[in-house]
């Protein structure tokens, strides 16, 4: 079962990569700055996640406005992020998850799903500026889309 609403959320660095190369990013260096939004999802280049990540992408100023940080996560590798990213004009860091060390600790890993092993659920989490998890979604149905305006009422504190 994926962490839970008032869990401390686990911290992690993941590497992205963009045209200026590989770079790590830390959950905790938005600690007492801005609230983050995590979005793990299976398979970069799959229809539903290209839907998911471009419609989060079509709202990006949403989040802007409620100050938060929006990742991607995925166990792809940060070089297939990167083409899916340019490819569909991702404006959001795309995180490679490819030890599957964060799938694992916010417990949203799946073992098998449609014959492949080990990648993310189609899941997502709002994480208050203290590292509080404030919202949560995780789905044994990688087709089933978080409730986006549930996460954005999460970050307006709603």
């Amino acid at each position: 079962m994926a962490l839970e609403k008032g869990k401390t959320a686990p911290d992690f660095t993941l590497k992205t990569k963009t045209a200026d190369g590989l770079q790590d990013v830390r959950l905790s260096d938005n600690f007492g700055k801005k609230k983050t939004v995590l979005l793990f999802f299976p398979f970069a280049f799959s229809d539903p996640c290209t839907k998911e990540m471009c419609g989060v992408n079509e709202s990006f100023g949403d989040y802007e406005k409620l100050d938060a940080a929006v990742y991607g996560i995925s166990v792809d590798t940060p070089f297939t992020l990167e083409a899916f990213a340019q490819k569909n004009g991702i404006r959001f860091p795309l995180l490679s998850d490819f030890n599957r060390e964060a799938t694992k600790a916010y417990d949203v890993l799946f073992e098998d799903v449609l014959g492949f092993k080990h990648v993310a659920k189609r899941s997502a989490f709002v994480i208050d500026q203290d590292g509080t998890i404030a919202h949560g979604f995780s789905s044994d149905d990688p087709k089933q889309f978080p409730d986006f305006d549930a996460i954005k009422n999460a970050l307006a504190g709603v």
